[in-house]
């Protein structure tokens, strides 16, 4: 008769090292018992204060068996034989492991995402939003090139006397200048996670002098913010497309003998996530050496929300259909976090939602075989679209059109209906009746936006990095309204002159694969008045829309144009 399982617990400090036991010249389990109460006892007799253990999986070594719990810890170890170390050192020192050890640490893999974050439920979050009196606005008054970036005069009084509330669109803001009057909508520019993506940033920097810091990869889509805090000193280990760098900073070429970033990497170092997340294989990369993950992980609680929707969807029995890019770092992210609950596709748009469609209102072997073609790599591991597409839950990338992902839920809303009928049909489509998984923070921009375009133009700057996505549907409607006088654009350099602006053609735009810059005509003279839209999308600085308008200023005799004392005294009244 097999012996009964052991318990053992495995404590993790915040570091996500694992405490084990020396004995002699082996090291083994730290805190086994015969079963839960034991092996807690023997923890506590090391570590007073931990996290519930959690079962999280079983192992056998020989006639032991064992069920095997995680815990986190935050103080030193009181016993003189129990020490800390990191997974990959215990990877490379398993002819010293003793064989519990060695059989726990092999099942342990599937398990290593849920390490840095045993401390927190299902419901909480990562890193919760900062209200605006908890903002931390002291970094950006560090030197006179952090103010001129982050600050602007005119943004602050737009603000506070067009934005009513952080979630709904108001009526847009009217600088009048004189000769140039601007239109800008009432929610533009960074949004909460962005904000608290850059302070995590730049508190990171100042908690850890002497220590390299790390961004996973850019910490926001804007070459303006990242390129400041390199000077700061952070550095990127891969690249936006996830490339890794080597140690010279550059992207790692095929067959390239120089060492990569990722493989410097010790658990002194700090490594800041993304407010777009992260994927679990890069995560776990992390994990293994034995480097804080959650402390620095400035996933954005939107994206985070997301997530959350999916797991839920998946244990509800619902296919995850994601919307979005699937080369962009977020939905790489919720597809990473989602496989784990689901089955999970992406979906690039409406037509591609379409090809689903088709197969689920009527299956054909020769349709199923098109469409594994058509969305190989875009799917979980065996992927049956005959037993996976009958119920589906959309969630999306959050920087999207939101009239976009519902337009996609409400197409699938149709095709369960005219297959199952009107009453079976809805249940065949996860969240139908709601869409909260779409940010709020741009669906408000895109919303304030809308108003704003309400007003008669003479041209509109959408301001923002050439790999901003949000920044880009943000065109696309400003496109929609005004045609080719809609200017997609990174700075202020980007004005030439009168009638010359480097505008970007983003590459999601069917006009070839990859993005490029085309000059395209402003006004041939500003002799006549001209009214003047400008908004940035949620990763530009309010920094940059004043110093774009303080260029298109400059194309206007100044004997025409009022200060801007006389126009923010003007608008607050």
């Amino acid at each position: 008769m097999p012996s009964p399982a052991q318990a053992v617990i495995l404590a993790f400090n915040a570091s996500n090292q694992l405490a084990v036991r020396s004995a002699g010249t082996r090291l083994g389990l730290a805190f086994v018992g015969v079963d839960e109460t034991m092996a807690t006892a023997r923890l506590e007799n090391c570590f007073k204060a931990h996290t519930a253990p959690a079962e999280y999986f079983t192992c056998a070594t020989g006639a032991l068996s064992y069920r095997v719990f995680f815990t986190q810890v935050q103080s030193a170890p009181s016993d003189i034989e129990v020490s800390f170390h990191s997974l990959e050192q215990l990877a490379t020192q398993r002819t010293a492991l003793a064989p519990s050890l060695t059989a726990v640490l092999d099942g342990l893999e599937p398990h290593l995402i849920s390490i840095p974050y045993l401390h927190l439920g299902e419901n909480d979050y990562i890193y919760k939003f900062r209200v605006e009196r908890d903002r931390n606005r002291n970094i950006y008054e560090q030197d006179d090139a952090a103010r001129e970036l982050y600050q602007s005069r005119l943004c602050e009084a737009i603000k506070t006397v067009a934005r009513t509330s952080e979630r709904s669109a108001s009526a847009p803001a009217m600088l009048d200048f004189g000769a140039v009057r601007y239109v800008i909508p009432s929610h533009f520019g960074f949004c909460l996670g962005v904000k608290n993506a850059i302070e995590r940033a730049y508190e990171s920097l100042a908690e850890n002098p002497g220590k390299r810091v790390f961004m996973l990869s850019e910490l926001i889509h804007n070459p303006f913010v990242n390129e400041d805090l390199l000077q700061r000193g952070l550095r990127y280990l891969q690249s936006d497309k996830g490339v890794p760098f080597n140690i010279k900073g550059g992207p790692a070429a095929p067959g390239a003998s120089e060492p990569l970033l990722w493989d410097t990497l010790t658990s002194d170092d700090v490594v800041i996530i993304p407010a777009f997340g992260a994927t679990d294989e890069d995560k776990n990369k992390l994990v293994r050496k034995g480097i804080r993950v959650a402390q620095y992980d400035a996933t954005c609680m939107l994206v985070e929300k997301v997530w959350k929707a999916a797991r839920t969807f998946g244990r509800e029995g619902y296919t995850v259909v994601i919307h979005g890019k699937s080369e962009h770092e977020e939905t790489k992210a919720t597809f990473s976090n989602t496989r784990r609950h689901a089955p999970s596709l992406i979906i690039r748009n409406l037509a591609e939602a379409r090809l689903l469609g088709d197969y689920i209102a009527a299956p054909t072997e020769a349709k199923r075989t098109a469409l594994l073609a058509r969305f190989a790599g875009l799917h979980t591991p065996d992927f049956d679209p005959a037993r996976q597409l009958d119920r589906i839950a959309v969630v999306n990338q959050t920087t999207l059109l939101m009239n976009e992902t519902a337009a996609i839920i409400d197409y699938f809303k149709t095709v369960f209906a005219t297959k199952y009928g009107e009453s079976a049909g809805p249940d065949h489509v996860g969240g139908a009746g709601r869409k909260d998984t779409l940010c709020y923070a741009t669906q408000v921009n895109q919303d304030a936006l809308q108003r704003a375009l309400n007003e008669p133009l003479d041209a509109a700057f959408i301001v923002g990095g050439k790999n901003s996505s949000n920044t880009y549907q943000l065109y696309r409607l400003c496109e929609q309204k005004l045609g080719p006088k809609a200017f997609f654009i990174q700075s202020e350099n980007s004005i030439l002159s009168r009638d010359q602006i480097m505008h970007y053609v983003f590459p999601s735009a069917g006009r070839g694969s990859a993005g490029h810059t085309e000059l395209h005509p402003l006004w041939p003279d500003c002799q006549k008045p001209k009214t003047v839209l400008i908004t940035g999308g949620a990763s530009c600085p309010d920094g940059l829309v004043q110093q774009v308008i303080t260029r298109i200023n400059s194309l206007f005799p100044k004997a025409q144009l009022r200060s801007t004392d006389e126009v923010l005294r003007s608008l607050r009244t």
